[in-house]
């Protein structure tokens, strides 16, 4: 008889803080910065589910408004995901988008251009806004450091 190896459960790890880059316009943002929350993808709840609590985003926002030829071109929101499960909130008119509250940092806008040779998805691409096209990107720590240095942040306590 063969001496098996015992099954045991695996080590219970704590949850990974992970970083993304939501894409909204800067006036969307601005908004969501105002009331403590973020929505992404006009509101669809699927990509809100991917984020958890303890999460860092950072918003990116390639115009002022929404559809406008305003480019802005700059990260214009930095902060960290707060508990609770994502939810609706009705503006009217039958728009009911997905949100999740955010405990927002004190930080400046930022624009992306300086860091476009550091940031992990965008050094030595031209195409770089490719990857922000479906609105929501998981970066790196090292990124997320580099978007709050530039941004000046300061994480506020929730």
């Amino acid at each position: 008889m063969t001496d098996l190896p015992l099954f045991t459960d695996p080590p219970v790890q704590a949850p990974q803080t992970r970083c993304w880059i939501a894409v909204a316009s800067a006036a969307h943002v601005r908004i969501g910065r105002a009331a403590g929350f973020m929505q992404v993808g006009h509101g669809k709840g699927p990509p809100l589910r991917r984020i958890k609590p303890g999460d860092r985003v950072a918003y990116y926002s390639p115009t002022v408004t929404l559809g406008g030829k305003d480019k802005c071109q700059a990260f214009t929101a930095l902060g960290t995901v707060q508990a609770g499960e994502p939810y609706q909130a009705d503006m009217g008119n039958g728009f009911v988008p997905w949100r999740r509250d955010v405990a927002w940092d004190a930080a400046h806008e930022a624009p992306i251009a300086p860091l476009l040779a550091e940031l992990s998805f965008s050094a030595g691409r031209r195409s770089w806004g490719a990857a922000l096209r479906f609105g929501l990107l998981t970066v790196t720590p090292a990124d997320m450091a580099l978007i709050a240095t530039a941004m000046g942040a300061t994480p506020v306590k929730a």
